[in-house]
């Protein structure tokens, strides 16, 4: 029995999905019955181990603990083959905080709590107990491996595991688009004001922001919102650069793109015919 087997096997007995690497730390290329996905496998990726021809056809997702699988006649010539043993951490519950470098390391000290580590090539593995989202380049030499990833095992490692902390979840989080000056068309009027005083302008861009503000859906809101503003307030000439600055910082404080915002800034005015 090759090593990575023996590793393999000890690993699934305490619950955690496995399966063999290649050189290059990469999987096994798809089977025949499966390539390109032909078995229908993906739409069940979610969970590891439901491809039913038994062969790791889909990286991550062929990870099992099941020896039968392990030991049997479709795995058996890749574990001899095998460079490495790969697992899936959110298949156990866990979180690999992959540092790639020294001062990856260097800032997970000042900045993650302790929690167990694992000596890589060029840097550590910070394990941490609970799952979540797997995004690699969170920053300059950082990964997260949790579910729908592999990560190579280099050892149970040193140190106490601890609970994920939310600075870790935050690692993945979108951060909104920064805002950025705008100069927008805005119609140039000629139609009567039904604006009785100043304030009433002011009033309905200000609940326009709101709206915004508070939109979950941001891409239909921001639409139906210039699409609202221009109407009331766009064919007698009152609009200026101004109003519609505020209301496109609104909507990329939400985090809506530039782009997005001219977008449909255009088509609001296209749609009323300005």
């Amino acid at each position: 029995m090759s090593p990575h087997l023996t590793t393999a096997l000890d690993l699934a007995a305490r619950g955690v999905p496995v399966m063999p690497l290649r050189v290059g730390k990469v999987p096994f290329g798809n089977c025949s019955a499966c390539r390109d996905n032909a078995c229908g496998g993906r739409p069940n990726m979610k969970t590891p181990g439901l491809c039913t021809c038994r062969r790791p056809c889909h990286a991550w997702a062929a990870a099992t603990t099941n020896p039968a699988t392990l030991t049997g006649p479709a795995w058996a010539p890749l574990w001899r083959q095998a460079a490495a043993v790969a697992w899936h951490p959110g298949g156990t519950g866990l979180t690999v905080v992959d540092l790639d470098h020294a001062d990856a390391v260097a800032w997970a000290r000042r900045t993650l709590p302790a929690t167990r580590t694992v000596p890589t090539t060029r840097g550590e593995h910070w394990i941490y107990q609970g799952a979540m989202g797997s995004v690699n380049a969170v920053r300059d030499g950082v990964d997260i491996k949790s579910t729908m990833v592999y990560a190579r095992w280099l050892g149970p490692g040193t140190g106490t595991m601890t609970t994920l902390p939310d600075t870790v979840r935050a690692l993945i989080v979108k951060q909104p688009s920064p805002v950025r000056p705008v100069t927008v068309p805005v119609p140039t009027g000629g139609g009567e004001c039904r604006h009785r005083t100043p304030a009433y302008l002011e009033r309905g861009i200000a609940m326009a922001e709101q709206r915004i503000t508070a939109a979950t859906s941001v891409h239909t809101t921001v639409y139906r919102t210039f699409l609202a503003v221009l109407s009331a307030h766009g064919r007698c000439g009152c609009l200026t650069e101004s109003h519609a600055a505020r209301l496109f910082a609104a909507a990329q404080t939400k985090g809506e793109s530039p782009r997005h915002c001219t977008d449909a800034w255009s088509n609001a005015r296209t749609a009323l015919g300005m």
